[in-house]
């Protein structure tokens, strides 16, 4: 009984504080890597555009690029806190409802954001949450079915 209980301590506790640590550092990356390639992208793409003068042009870019990074990276925070949370919360009760729901609610997700922000955050989805749910779903589901949680 005390193997058990402890097991089911150990599993809960290293299953969040993995989940955290990754999600931390995957944001971190993931929202410093995609604001340098936007940045670079953008301010090719942008300056090949518009043809105006060179003060305008130099101007206006850099502007625009501040604006961009700090929007993506606020974006990707947002998005990382909120799947964060509401992963914590539910699937200590819910693991396996929680699975499968998931998957019918990314179908209605992926529609909508894949308009709305397009490359960005469907890269952002398949790559971060796909990657942050299994792991901490998984493990959790691995404990629960070991350890009778």
């Amino acid at each position: 009984m005390h193997a058990r209980t402890h097991a089911r301590t150990h599993a809960r506790t290293h299953a969040r504080t993995h989940a955290r640590t990754h999600a931390r550092t995957h944001a971190r990356t993931h929202a410093r890597t995609h604001a340098r390639t936007h940045a670079r992208t953008h301010a090719r793409t942008h300056t090949h555009t518009h043809t105006h003068t060179h003060t305008h042009t130099h101007t206006h870019t850099h502007t625009h690029i501040h604006t961009t990074m700090h929007a993506c990276i606020y974006v990707c925070m947002y998005a990382c806190m909120h799947a964060c949370m509401h992963a914590h919360t539910h699937a200590r009760t819910h693991a396996r409802t929680h699975a499968r729901t998931h998957a019918r609610t990314h179908a209605c997700m992926h529609t909508y954001i894949h308009t709305y922000i397009h490359t960005y955050i469907h890269t952002y989805i398949h790559t971060y949450i796909h990657t942050y749910i299994h792991t901490y779903i998984h493990t959790y589901i691995y404990a629960h079915n070991v350890y009778q949680v």
